[in-house]
């Protein structure tokens, strides 16, 4: 029959492995808790943001999200995506006008860089065109998962009336080899960049440096960051 001091230290090795199983459980649950090393660390080791950026991001989309809301009512929709504080916004509003607004709108959100305005003035695209664009945003997102040398988990996917749009921190090769897995997916009628490009060796020495952000125009400012360029959304990849 096992000693009572057996026993004991029997029950504190049961009780320290449920405590290591809990706490790794978190770890897989995302960015849970701001400043929590299991919330922060299973996110950033899969994305190339730091986790103050994820935060502002996700922020930046809740704000421009009810900002939209009150600018255009049930008489529009726009989807802002953000990425490092680039703006993506897509959708469709009544008039010029208020696509302009919404562009100026959410360049003052605070943490925004950079937004490129794709809001197409018109009607509200029809329910089973948007439906579509989820289907392929879903294809897409496998593709890149499917494909090697691709970092996945950092590029985000946004699909608008067959236009896939990719957004990420990525080298100028990975940028390519995503583009063309893009392209490559049914339904797809063009692959827009708009990668924040970083050099090879910033994955490896985040303080190394590279060129210049590559030039375009965007509303609202623009940001250089050290070791990365960006490619603004005239880098189109049609789709053959």
């Amino acid at each position: 029959m096992p000693s009572p001091t057996h026993r004991i230290a029997s029950r504190r090795l049961f009780l320290a492995s449920m405590a290591f199983a809990s706490l790794a459980s978190l770890s897989g649950c995302g960015l849970l808790v701001v400043g929590g090393s299991a919330a922060t660390t299973a996110v950033v080791a899969t994305d190339r943001r730091t986790a103050g950026e994820q935060v502002e991001d996700q922020s930046i989309e809740l704000k421009a999200g009810s900002e939209m809301r009150k600018l255009v009512g049930d008489n529009g929709r726009v989807a802002a995506t953000s990425y490092a504080g680039l703006v993506l916004l897509t959708g469709d509003v009544p008039t010029a006008q208020d696509k302009q607004k919404a562009g100026d709108i959410v360049s003052r959100i605070e943490k925004v860089q950079r937004v490129v305005n794709e809001l197409r003035v018109g009607p509200v695209t029809d329910i089973s065109v948007r439906t579509n664009d989820t289907w392929i945003t879903s294809k897409v997102r496998t593709a890149l998962i499917n494909t090697k040398e691709v970092p996945s988990r950092t590029i985000v996917v946004q699909t608008e009336r067959g236009v896939v749009y990719l957004l990420g921190k990525v080298t100028d090769a990975e940028g390519q080899r995503a583009a063309k897995a893009a392209a490559g997916v049914s339904g797809v009628n063009k692959v827009v960049k708009l990668f924040e490009i970083i050099s090879p060796e910033s994955l490896i020495d985040p303080d190394a440096s590279t060129a210049a952000p590559q030039g375009g125009s965007s509303a609202g400012a623009s940001m250089a960051v050290p070791g990365t360029t960006v490619e603004e959304g005239a880098q189109a990849l049609p789709v053959q």
